[in-house]
């Protein structure tokens, strides 16, 4: 299907019900600023960010807004928990690994589909199935995606986390250890994972897209219940930048590639790969979500007896989404 089709065929805002979106009802209780998060593994973000639609939208109510660079899910969710912003770019298994933990969040939007469930090995590695990482080091970002994959695929593959050395290192990071020999395998991410590709030729050992548990936009639960209208306008304005992404490739490539420094073939690797059709968090994302939970579990990640499939239903809220995007029937 041509972009075009897609776009028409897709989620789409009315010029009403954006504009409906984005202003506030009068006597409306407003924050004094909004704090979110912006992240490479987010080209959503990016685009708000540079285009400043959420500043011109909270302008009429002098609410601020204050970004945050997020260089991962985990690190979106201890300024989450560390309330330093309101909203913050994850994966849906580590939001998920966050609130079983007892992090008061909510999951009210999805910002993408991005590429975060493959290992990578160095182009020489002799390594040609995940059953020869038994022994072998792995770097990986502790609650993330890219980390909870690897749990997973392992599991699937006949090995435990205790089978293979598993090295705590930021997506950047593990991409650097990898190129260097410092590790024998990778679980990486966008835009990161394309850039070692193209530049190191790396190459993609295992991919399981399966596997993926989508980006969630997640707020804070004190922050919603106080403004739950602005919660609506912050996501607005995401849906905002979402369409001008299908609309605009090119133009989103450029801002990717300029706001992660990176090249602009990586940048269109990473867009192209990223899927951008479901913003509409519900019964899908719940779904992959507790077909991914079990592995919470089995490798103790929360404390036992915890009622993972509880804790996705309390974490995905879908009041705020209804009436911003219409999903149009294909």
């Amino acid at each position: 299907m041509d972009r075009r089709s897609f776009i028409k065929n897709t989620s789409v805002l009315s010029l009403a019900g954006l504009s409906a979106s984005l202003s506030l009802p009068v006597f409306a209780a407003t924050p004094q600023e909004v704090r979110l998060d912006y992240a490479y593994y987010s080209p959503t973000s990016l685009v708000l960010k540079k285009f400043g639609w959420l500043e011109e939208a909270l302008k009429p109510a002098n609410v601020g807004v204050k970004w945050t660079l997020s260089q991962g899910s985990n690190r979106a969710l201890e300024y989450l928990a560390a309330n330093s912003i309101d909203f913050g770019s994850t994966a849906g298994l580590a939001a998920v690994l966050s609130r079983a933990n007892g992090n008061p969040i909510k999951s009210v939007y999805v910002y993408s589909r991005p590429e975060w469930t493959a290992l990578l090995v160095a182009k020489d590695s002799p390594i040609q199935s995940v059953a020869q990482l038994k022994g072998k080091k792995i770097a990986a970002t502790k609650g993330t995606d890219p980390y909870l994959f690897l749990l997973r695929t392992l599991k699937l593959n006949g090995l435990r986390k205790n089978d293979v050395e598993i090295v705590h290192l930021q997506h950047a990071d593990g991409r650097a250890a990898l190129e260097s020999g410092r590790v024998d395998a990778w679980a990486g991410l966008d835009p990161h994972m394309a850039a070692s590709e193209l530049q190191a030729n790396s190459r993609l050992l295992y991919r399981n897209v399966a596997f993926n548990t989508y980006g969630f936009l997640n707020v804070t639960e004190d922050f919603a219940k106080k403004y739950p209208d602005t919660v609506k306008q912050v996501i607005a304005a995401y849906e905002r930048a979402r369409l001008w992404i299908l609309a605009n490739p090119k133009e989103a490539s450029q801002i990717q590639a300029d706001e992660a420094k990176i090249s602009l073939a990586v940048a269109k690797v990473q867009l192209n790969r990223t899927d951008f059709s479901n913003p509409v968090i519900g019964l899908e994302h719940s779904d992959a979500l507790k077909a991914a939970a079990p592995i919470l579990l089995q490798e103790d990640l929360v404390k036992r007896g915890t009622d993972v499939n509880k804790v996705i239903d309390e974490l995905i809220d879908t009041r705020f989404v209804q009436g911003i995007v219409v999903k149009k029937a294909a």
